[in-house]
């Protein structure tokens, strides 16, 4: 039975109006360059693709494939970019339920992939592109890692099919030795423990919580909505003379954890 969520594809589609992919891109790989505002931006998405010759990714899963096809697609933005005073967005369009397991995936090396894509990510957030991760879906382990976490600012539509982890529920089940029931009723009280994107939320880390109606089939409305979230994001970047992750603790709700890194600096000193 196919469970491939097809939510990147829609809100790829719909963020780039239609555009045609670029060429050259494995099929499990969408990117184009489409409108945002008076500028253009790079749009990628990972997408389901049942032919791929990883049988582990073909779900939407961020692969070998998909890692080194995303560590592309960006740097070539960038080399692109290098000599214009303004460098064009980049948003991650995110729907991946986990990275790809599978003896294959593990033998050629997927953590370097992987970590290619992340690098490439870092290096366009620091050469001066605005970096957006926009959740429309999963956001589960290493795949988010490579697809999305290295932006400058994270938006999550408000939805209970968006979801932010480490690794899924029956896997997280599997390591810790308990049921699912018995994580969910932990993760009432440990919102790092918990898959919906409301607890996510409560760790400080999303820039935007942005409510949609219908986001599993975005109208005009929901689009422009989404669309304007994402032309405020480019301003605040740009706004923004830090080009690293220091936003994320600027929210009250990280005022602990920018109170204990205050700490460690002065104690090193």
């Amino acid at each position: 039975m196919n469970m491939s969520s097809q939510r990147g594809t829609v809100w790829w589609q719909a963020l780039t109006g239609g555009a045609d992919a670029l060429a050259g891109y494995a099929p499990s790989l969408r990117v184009a360059d489409a409108a945002l505002g008076n500028e253009h931006a790079r749009y990628i998405a990972i997408v389901p693709d049942p032919h791929n010759p990883f049988p582990r990714a073909r779900n939407g899963e961020t692969g070998l494939i998909e890692g080194w096809s995303l560590a592309r697609a960006v740097r070539e933005a960038v080399e692109a970019d290098r000599e214009r005073e303004i460098r064009r967005p980049i948003v991650a369009v995110v729907d991946t339920p986990s990275q790809a397991y599978g003896r294959n995936e593990e033998a050629y090396g997927i953590h370097q992939a992987l970590a290619a894509a992340a690098d490439a990510y870092a290096t366009a957030r620091l050469h001066g592109h605005p970096v957006i991760a926009l959740l429309v879906g999963k956001a589960m382990s290493g795949a988010f890692l490579a697809h999305g976490y290295q932006a400058n600012r994270l938006i999550a539509l408000d939805d209970a099919q968006v979801m932010v982890h480490a690794m899924g529920r029956d896997a997280a089940a599997r390591i810790t030795l308990r049921s699912v029931d018995e994580l969910d009723a932990l993760a009432a009280d440990i919102p790092p423990m918990a898959y919906d994107i409301h607890s996510y939320a409560a760790l400080g880390l999303l820039w935007k919580l942005l409510p949609v109606a219908k986001p599993g089939e975005p109208g005009a409305d929901a689009i422009a909505s989404v669309t304007g979230a994402l032309r405020e994001a480019v301003a605040d970047i740009r706004n923004d003379a830090s080009r690293g992750l220091e936003s994320r603790l600027r929210g009250p709700l990280r005022a602990a954890s920018a109170e204990v890194r205050t700490r460690l600096r002065a104690q090193w000193r």
